[in-house]
This record gives C-alpha cells, structure tokens and sequence, in this order.
C-alpha cells in the first residue's frame, strides 16, 4: 500500500512538472492574449475590472509592528523590503514610481521562486518581463543622450520617460508605440501583463490571511492559487490552458510553508502580517488599474 501511495504520488509530480513546462512555453502567468479569445460559451469576457476609490493610505502607514520590522534570516524573500518598496512607489501626484514598483516585483519574484521548481517555470516568464522594462528605459535614456549630444542627469528609472507608470503611457502613445490591434513590446503591454499577476498575487495573499471555513479547515495554498487564478488570469487564458492549470496547483507547498515565508509561525501571527501586505498591494493594483483604464489599455493584444 506504501509503495502504491508513492508510485502515485510521483505520477502526480511528474504530471505537474510536464504541465509547468507547457504552460510556461505558452505565457501561462503573463497571458499575451486579448479580448478576442473570448466570448463563446465556453470562454466567458468576464470583466472583473471596476473603477474604484483608492484605499486609504492611513493603514498602510501605521506601525507595521515587529514582524515587518525586521529582517527573516536565511531566506531571499524578505516582506519588510517588498512592503518598503510598494510604499515608495505611491508618488504625491496619483502616480506609481516604476523604480520602486519594479523592486518589489524583484522581491515578489523572490517569493514565488522560493515555492519550488515547478513555480520557478513561471517566475521566469515574470522576470523576463521586469528585465524588458527596465531595458526599454535605458534604451530611451541613451536615446536622449545620442540626440541631444549631453549626459542627462539620470539613466534608466530615476528620470524621463520612463520615470513613473503615467509618463511611461503617455510617452509610448505619444510615440506610437502601443497598438490596441496588435501584439507589441511596448511597456505598457508589459505592465498589464505585470498588473494581472499582481493581482493574482494579492488574492492568493487575502486567501492565506483568512481564517478556517465552518467546519474548522483550512484552504491549502493549492486551492487558494487557483481560486485567484480563475478570477485573475484564467479570463485571458484559453480553455486547455485553464485545465492544465488545475493540476499544477497540487505541487504547491503546503500552508506552513508560506507562513515561514512571512517570518511567522502560526496562522495567528500570520494574518496581520498578510494585511498589512496585502493592503499595500491594493493600494499599488487599485492606482495602476485606474492609470491604464484612463487610456483604454485593460485589455492591450
């Protein structure tokens, strides 16, 4: 009977790591698709993006108490850092600053590389992406430089085009980078696919903060992972992809696991730890959703 329980729990692994890898070959976590694949029967245009109020900044800026204060030891993921990150991004003028807003997804990816191999398939992809932005800002800086034959005062993130979410949108329409018939690489197709994993991110986040269900159980972060699927990516994914998904959720650590990532050791401990982050991460999606939605680029080819 042992051996029968392992035999099948390696088919299942194995069964998982050949998903992951099909499924990181076709853009999985990054959707590349648009409006147009859906709308049959089967493929439902859900819209689950709404103009709302920004939260509060209030709660976000009270003592985050000892846990986020300090540094987890022998991890790279480090919540303090990814919550400073988050704050520093959230500009005076309605703007999220794309320095500090690419450092978090840095800190993100940490989180989601320390989950295993079958995550690491996925991180790639996002990683790809974060490197493409901060590539097309240094290309426009040496632009700058080349054209008008002087140093400007800052390359890369710091300053110009590139400097924050709204100039980077203005600037590319301007430049008739973006097209909304068309895939391209401009950088606001590839923030959009960014801001659908964030928000996949914080609704797995809010499903580990919660409590246990009426008969006492917890979900596990395989079923939390795929509940904020469904509402964060699976919209933009084509059915197959959408049923491959199911199974690679099962390689996922268990609860603890990711409780130990946030430097706590119980659930109790745990929840405050996860508002507070989670907060953070509403308040970045809620601005940037407001910023694409101004200029029409929600659902960018």
């Amino acid at each position: 009977m042992v051996i029968l329980r392992r035999t099948t729990l390696l088919r299942y692994l194995l069964l998982a790591a050949m998903l992951a890898l099909f499924l990181f070959a076709s853009s999985l976590w990054l959707p590349q698709g648009g409006a147009s694949e859906c709308g049959s029967a089967s493929q439902p245009c859900i819209r689950f993006y709404r103009q709302t109020p920004e939260p509060s900044l209030v709660p976000l800026l009270q003592d985050e108490g000892p846990t986020l204060s300090k540094k987890c030891p022998g991890q790279k993921f480090q919540a303090r850092d990814l919550l400073l990150h988050l704050k520093s991004s959230l500009s005076d003028d309605d703007d999220i600053l794309l320095e500090p807003y690419l450092q978090s997804w840095d800190q993100l990816l940490n989180f989601m590389e320390s989950l295993g191999t079958v995550v690491s398939f996925f991180s790639q992809k996002v990683k790809e992406k974060v490197v493409q932005i901060r590539d097309l800002s240094l290309k426009h800086s040496t632009d700058v430089y080349e054209a008008k034959r002087q140093t400007p005062p800052s390359f890369g993130l710091k300053t110009g085009a590139y400097r924050s979410v709204r100039t980077m949108v203005e600037a590319e329409l301007k430049a008739g980078l973006v097209d909304f018939s068309r895939r391209t690489d401009s950088g606001c197709r590839t923030l959009l696919r960014l801001h659908r994993s964030l928000l996949w991110l914080k609704l797995m986040l809010e499903g580990l903060s919660e409590g246990p269900d009426a008969d006492g159980q917890y979900k596990t972060p395989g079923e939390l992972s795929r509940d904020a699927y469904k509402v964060a990516l699976a919209p933009h994914h084509p059915w197959v992809l959408r049923q491959a998904a199911e199974f690679v959720f099962l390689a996922l650590p268990d609860r603890q696991y990711f409780l130990q990532l946030v430097c706590v050791q119980n659930q109790r401990e745990a929840t405050p730890v996860l508002h507070v982050i989670i907060h953070a991460l509403m308040l970045v999606h809620t601005r940037t959703q407001r910023i694409l939605a101004e200029h029409n680029m929600l659902e960018l080819p």
